[in-house]
């Protein structure tokens, strides 16, 4: 179990992230403007609390620093000129996903992903509240209150799934940006709302997105094993709730798209992900799918 060294529950003002949100607050950044100017309202076309959930998902979405200073990644996606900036590939929506886990400045998502679903398949509201106060009590980290961790676990849900409203329509301006992953489920059991999150093979995400999180949660490391891809802390695995078969498949046709780059051995039984240079570079990597879909 990893130590929490910071625990963020709240600055979402009650908001799941929107679908044009994080286009809105890249392109207002991008002018030199700040989410402290009085005009901010009016630029962002938004509310006061509205402003301030967008700087936290910016933030929370690693397209921020600490200073609302925008990142490499949030240029590289969300510029006119970027990957996708209107969000219209399935992929960036996982690579969103990827972010917001794995920067762990949102806490619930980072703890949801890569312990409470593990620890229990389905879950609810109360196995939340009752895992969270356990972890922080564990490090001797303040607890917040109910209410706030409540209210997050709502925002949560509210961001993955689509409710029965915006399943029939899906231009409800309520969505959450999440949603069309199709990655939480849910089901009522004597009238408690359980959630479970899906582990498939997760055909939807491209092999050039597993690449660039290995690449990016590993650093220029020659050999992973292939245990770690799966199972680690903040691994490609538990973010993407990939099974083994998916993962297999998947690295086999990184393996084939860079034959000269990387190998996937297996010797006696114990599987690794082999590079033979340093100098692949994770953001090529992805120029490489989204140049291969305009293509298309």
């Amino acid at each position: 179990m990893t130590e929490i060294k910071k625990n963020i529950f709240s600055g979402h003002e009650s908001f799941q992230c929107r679908s044009l949100w994080l286009k809105k607050g890249y392109d207002f950044l991008n002018k030199g403007k700040s989410f402290n100017d009085n005009d901010a309202v009016v630029e962002l076309g938004v509310g006061k609390n509205m402003v301030n959930s967008i700087r936290y998902w910016m933030r929370a979405f690693d397209l921020t620093d600490s200073e609302d200073n925008l990142t490499q990644f949030a240029t590289l996606l969300l510029s006119d000129s970027g990957w996708d900036p209107f969000l219209e590939d399935e992929a960036s929506l996982w690579l969103l996903h990827f972010h917001l886990v794995s920067k762990d400045y949102a806490t619930t998502y980072n703890l949801i992903f890569n312990e409470l679903r593990k620890s229990k398949i389905e879950f609810n509201k109360t196995n939340f509240l009752t895992f969270i106060k356990r972890k922080l009590e564990t490090f001797g980290v303040t607890t917040p209150s109910e209410n706030t961790l409540k209210l997050d676990f709502d925002i949560f849900v509210r961001l993955y799934l689509r409710s029965s409203i915006q399943a029939t329509d899906k231009e409800e301006g309520s969505t959450g940006i999440l949603t069309e992953i199709d990655l939480l489920r849910n089901f009522y059991r004597e009238n408690v709302e359980y959630l479970t999150v899906d582990v498939t093979e997760k055909n939807s995400i491209p092999p050039e997105l597993i690449l660039y999180g290995i690449l990016h949660q590993t650093g220029k490391d020659l050999s992973i094993d292939f245990a770690y891809i799966e199972q680690g802390y903040n691994s490609i695995g538990n973010i993407f709730a990939i099974n083994k078969n998916g993962l297999v498949d998947k690295i086999n046709a990184i393996v084939q798209q860079y034959p000269n780059e990387i190998v996937f051995s297996d010797h006696s039984g114990v599987k690794q992900l082999q590079f033979k240079t340093k100098d692949l570079d994770l953001y090529k990597v992805l120029d490489k799918y989204y140049s291969a879909i305009y293509a298309g």
